[in-house]
């Protein structure tokens, strides 16, 4: 006996269901598409931002390299045992459109940025060097009485100074030719190259900010150019001198021919003033240099030796600024000194 046969009903889908489908089809399509061409366009843009940004940097950085190199050009043609405040070296330049360096037949196009450039030199022997602290492997007495007198003029206390003293005796002796290997691996820290880096050596960030405008860090001990220092670097400086005796002889320097020699120093400042503490001319250079565009700037900080007609670059420094808030950002582009 054979069974029944049964029979599946047949399911119809009504013409709004099969519409619904493929209009969420359709909706799912578009949306993959538009994801897929936005994702395209957003990398397009952000190649094209950072090839901008690139080629921005590139050419503020020859800009600025350019400058930096006339300077040296500047400070080599200078002549004379002196260097003083009046030389062509010392007048800053201020912010100025980079247009204006242009000839006619290279006039800006419409639509180029404005770029603004500035820059100065500063004599780095102007103020105090805090590597006389440093005397044939030892603490100089001296040296460590004139940044006493300093810190206590701007209020700091002496027990950073002693700090500093000890931790950069410490790095000059792990950093000596020849050191022992105990010394090398102790605990002692780098030997700093730029004012802001005395932080290795204890100093907090407060007494830094304080003793930027006096101080220096030099690659060797130097004497103090009289010509260029500042009251209170001259003030500490000298041991029996007094702050109001400083501020009247840097007042006074400005209206009067500058020392020539040490024998003219001796009879402004008493012979206290000697060729290993003091001098009337200048070895070591800082030359700033800051180019701007639109709301970012670029600043580059370089020291540099001068000896004779040869200025030779020690280091150089970069520091990127936005106008629109500060980017800590900081960088030591190339030194020649290890």
């Amino acid at each position: 006996m054979t069974s029944p046969c049964t029979h599946r009903p047949l399911v119809h889908r009504s013409p709004a269901g099969a519409r619904g489908a493929a209009l969420i089809s359709a909706m799912i399509t578009v949306t993959l598409v538009a994801t897929l061409a936005t994702t395209a366009l957003w990398q397009q843009w952000r190649n094209v931002e950072i090839e901008t940004a690139e080629r921005s940097r590139t050419q503020t950085t020859w800009l600025l390299t350019g400058a930096l190199d006339f300077t040296r050009l500047v400070l080599r043609e200078d002549k004379g045992p002196a260097d003083h405040l009046a030389e062509p070296w010392a007048l800053g330049l201020q912010e100025s459109k980079l247009s204006t360096f242009l000839s006619q037949d290279k006039q800006m196009r419409d639509g180029d940025p404005e770029v603004f450039l500035s820059g100065r030199i500063t004599d780095a022997q102007s103020r105090l060097n805090v590597m006389n602290l440093i005397d044939n492997g030892k603490l100089s007495a001296e040296a460590m009485a004139s940044f006493a007198k300093l810190f206590n003029l701007l209020g700091l206390p002496a027990s950073e100074l002693g700090l500093m003293g000890q931790q950069l005796l410490a790095a000059h002796q792990a950093a000596a030719p020849g050191a022992a290997p105990q010394a090398t691996l102790s605990n002692a820290a780098l030997l700093p190259q730029t004012t802001a880096q005395l932080v290795w050596l204890g100093v907090s960030a407060t007494a830094v900010t304080a003793l930027a405008p006096f101080v220096s860090v030099l690659p060797e001990a130097t004497p103090l150019n009289l010509n260029t220092a500042s009251a209170e670097a001259i003030y500490a400086s000298l041991p029996g001198l007094d702050i109001a005796a400083a501020q009247q002889f840097v007042r006074q320097r400005a209206s009067r021919p500058p020392l020539e020699t040490m024998a003219d120093a001796n009879k402004v400042l008493g012979e206290q003033v000697t060729a290993k503490t003091h001098s009337i001319g200048t070895k070591y250079f800082e030359i700033r240099g800051r180019l701007r565009i639109d709301d970012l700037a670029q600043e580059d900080v370089m020291l540099v030796e001068r000896i004779g007609r040869q200025v030779k670059t020690l280091w150089r420094y970069r520091a990127i600024h936005n106008l629109l808030g500060p980017v800590p950002d900081a960088r030591l582009l190339q030194s020649d000194k290890s």
